[in-house]
């Protein structure tokens, strides 16, 4: 069974650590701050500078699709061997939707609303950002149903930090 490990900036080592990942993709502002765990290697663990916003604001990068295409190539690279570890600071918003984009990107037939209520079903918490959703909807062809898939889980319960949950991608 191939999982993906969601998780928040403080849980990033005790997660890796846990599951035996050997991937980790890091989408949050002060990327500088994820130190690699050293059991993965550093071509392993992509970086991915972006703030938990959906529109333009000043002193802040928003989510754009040169972020996604780099996120999707990364995870394309990913043997799935063992877990691959997403995080963001919280936990709850850029680090569910790339888990998100990445179930659909490696299953390209697979309903998008089974994956987005997997990812309910495993965080209340999980508030995938919608700006990076859209721009993966639009990257992966799936015409809307990313967009359809969010709207039918709604949003998930306020918090501070996301508890770590993981899902199968297949």
């Amino acid at each position: 069974m191939v999982m993906i490990y969601v998780c928040s900036l403080a849980d990033l080592h005790a997660t890796v650590e846990a599951c035996g990942a050997t991937h980790i993709l890091t989408v949050m502002g002060k990327v500088e701050k994820a130190t690699r765990p050293a059991s993965v290697r550093a071509e392993n663990h992509m970086r991915i500078s972006m703030d938990d916003i959906t529109e333009t604001a000043m002193g802040f990068t928003v989510p754009a699709l040169n972020h996604v295409e780099q996120a999707l190539d990364f995870v394309r690279t990913w043997d799935r061997t063992a877990p691959l570890v997403i995080h963001c600071f919280a936990g709850i918003s850029r680090s569910t939707a790339s888990a998100f984009m990445t179930a659909c990107a490696l299953n390209p037939h697979r309903d998008e609303a089974e994956i987005a209520h997997q990812i309910r079903a495993a965080s209340a918490s999980a508030s995938p950002n919608r700006l990076l959703v859209t721009l993966a909807d639009r990257a992966l062809g799936r015409e809307g149903r990313m967009l359809r898939a969010l709207d039918s889980i709604g949003p998930g319960n306020m918090a501070i930090e996301g508890r770590p949950f993981h899902i199968n991608i297949e």
